[in-house]
């Protein structure tokens, strides 16, 4: 989604420039010296810059010299027939946390009175509000402002630029209501203001949008009634309006777009049922109405959708029966979503088993028997049956499954030894909790299936045996264990797992002692060593870990000083209780320093 909303970005801003160069004169006389950039922009982009405190993408240090306009000064385009700044685009170059701007933005720049174009994208320490004197800047087409940490309210004279076509504030901590001023922009195409912390009503104002093509106001605290007015945008290809607080039902004018094609109203408080005229959205590709309040039976209409490739209705009050009609519509479908409703569905529906697809979720469904078989396997990239009532084995449930990424069975009733367990290569994050396996945790922790395994959880199962020992290279970030009967040490190559960010094996029969290694995880966030029965010392190499936002030791045999460094010294001392000889913050002083000190 979010590249989809880059690329109508990019777009939009090339299309600007295509229609100014073809605005310049043909030739300009060779006589004629192109003027240098106005002393005026010059000195208010100068202004930006010292405002700027910290610049790691190293733009503004091309920006010398007299001449802002001679294609020096990277991020600036000027009109070469009159030296005035028409484009400032300063976007940051990759995803490199490493790479940013810190400071603020300047109201010098609302001097720039020609200018077309702005983007101040990506940056992530740009903090401060979005200066008023923006509203001076009639000339702009593009004002994009997204991916940086910019405070306060939506100015209102954003509204008086009239000539806007895309606007994106994207990315931001932007709060309070949207202001109704924006309305006024009737060129309008493209509006993101996702990814903020806006609340209130969309503004009644919204109605005069006639040119809007995308709406993208997910990720907010926006809450009210869906407007009728949305139905009045006939150029709408996109409406993400997911992760807010809107409430009520779904406007039946919302089901007039004939150009629509992604419309994302998850995580809202819907109520009612799916209108059934949801099928006159020729047009669809994407329909996400997930974790709403929605009720009454799916429609049959939604088998008209032709064009319909991603379907999500998980996380609601949806009842049986599945329309018979979903089995002969939708052919062009690749991922389907009904987790999570009241749905008894007994089997996975052949309509779903026999279609070539890439993502079936149907957690929570009531699934009985053994793990279905898929007769189109090849194409399946991601399996949720997680929270149904699998019984027996997986027997060849792995067996072909080739383009395999994700998978989740968790909280079933399946019975299975380990060594049943093929994984196919590509595998990256398999959930098997809280079901009935046995056997040896290596039959599907090893050096070959760690190699492309990123998440695994077999917690809250029957495993046995030890904790294999781990080589080099490995891209691990989840390994639950928790919950089994692995009586064993912590191998010393654990320190090998330099991506993992949780490690969970609490509620075993771990012994030995804590490896030092452990402090070589610089990425880890949680680390769970609880009720085992581990001796010696918690090492003070665990210091050197800085992310860390959960540790817990609880009910082991350790002893000794508790490292005296955040984040240790200050997690609750019950993440600390039940062992031998603990010491030190958050418990009391160690005896030895107490005596040390009365002495003193």
């Amino acid at each position: 989604m979010q590249s989809l909303r880059w690329v109508f970005n990019v777009l939009l801003i090339f299309s600007c420039f295509h229609m100014f160069s073809e605005s310049l004169p043909q030739t300009i006389s060779e006589t004629q010296t192109p003027p240098v950039c106005s002393e005026a922009d010059r000195a208010a982009l100068l202004s930006f810059k010292a405002r700027i405190s910290n610049d790691t993408t190293d733009i503004l240090s091309s920006w010398t010299g007299s001449d802002c306009c001679d294609g020096g000064w990277e991020g600036v385009e000027c009109n070469p027939a009159t030296g005035r700044v028409t484009s400032l685009q300063l976007q940051r170059p990759d995803r490199d946390a490493s790479i940013f701007m810190k400071g603020t933005l300047s109201p010098s720049l609302g001097s720039l009175r020609f200018l077309e174009v702005m983007a101040i994208s990506g940056m992530k320490h740009i903090r401060g509000p979005i200066p008023e004197t923006f509203s001076n800047l009639t000339h702009l087409i593009q004002l994009i402002l997204e991916d940086n940490s910019l405070e306060g309210n939506i100015p209102s004279g954003l509204g008086h630029l009239s000539l806007l076509q895309g606007l994106s504030l994207s990315g931001n901590r932007l709060r309070g209501q949207i202001p109704s001023s924006l309305g006024n922009l009737r060129n309008l195409q493209l509006l993101n203001l996702a990814r903020n912390f806006l609340s209130g009503p969309i503004p009644p104002t919204f109605k005069n949008f006639q040119a809007l093509q995308s709406l993208d106001l997910s990720f907010n605290i926006l809450s009210g009634l869906l407007p009728d007015s949305l139905g009045q945008f006939k150029n709408l290809t996109l409406i993400d309006l997911s992760n807010n607080q809107f409430s009520g039902q779904m406007p039946i004018s919302l089901f007039n777009l004939p150009s629509l094609l992604d419309l994302s109203l998850s995580n809202n408080q819907l109520t009612g049922q799916i209108p059934d005229q949801i099928g006159d959205l020729k047009s669809l590709t994407t329909l996400q109405l997930s974790a709403n309040r929605f009720t009454g039976h799916i429609p049959g209409s939604i088998s008209r959708l032709q064009s319909l490739w991603n379907l999500n209705l998980s996380r609601n009050g949806l009842s049986d029966p599945l329309p018979d009609t979903l089995g002969r519509g939708i052919h062009s479908l690749l991922s389907i979503d009904l987790s999570y409703n009241n749905l008894s569905l007994g089997t996975v529906p052949d309509w779903i088993r026999s279609r070539q697809l890439r993502a079936v979720h149907l957690a929570g469904c009531k699934l009985r028997g053994t793990l279905p078989s898929f007769p189109k396997p090849d194409s399946l990239n991601s399996i949720d049956l997680s929270d149904n009532y699998f019984t027996d084995g997986f027997s060849n449930f792995f067996a072909n499954l080739s383009s395999l990424e994700k998978l989740k069975l968790s909280n079933n009733q399946l019975k299975s030894d380990l060594s049943e367990i093929r994984l196919q290569e590509g595998l990256s994050s398999i959930d098997l909790h809280s079901n009935q396996l046995t056997g040896s945790l290596s039959r599907i922790l090893n050096n070959k299936t760690s190699s492309f395994l990123e998440v695994i959880d077999v917690s809250g199962n029957q495993i046995t045996g030890s904790i294999p020992e781990f080589g080099e290279g490995l891209n691990l970030k989840v390994l639950n264990l928790a919950s089994n009967r692995i009586a064993t040490h912590i191998p010393s190559s654990i320190s090998n797992l330099i991506e993992l960010e949780r490690l969970d094996v609490s509620r075993n029969q771990i012994t030995g002692t804590v490896p030092t290694g452990l402090g070589m995880l610089l990425k880890l966030q949680w680390l769970d060593l609880s009720i085992n029965g581990l001796t010696g010392r918690i090492p003070n190499s665990l210091l050197g870990i800085e992310d860390l936002r959960h540790a817990n030791f609880r009910a082991n045999r350790l002893c000794g000083e508790i490292p005296q460094g955040r984040p240790y010294n200050i997690f609750p001392a019950a993440a600390y209780a039940h062992n031998l000889c603990l010491c030190g913050k958050p418990l009391p002083p160690c005896r030895e320093k107490k005596q040390g000190n009365m002495g003193q």
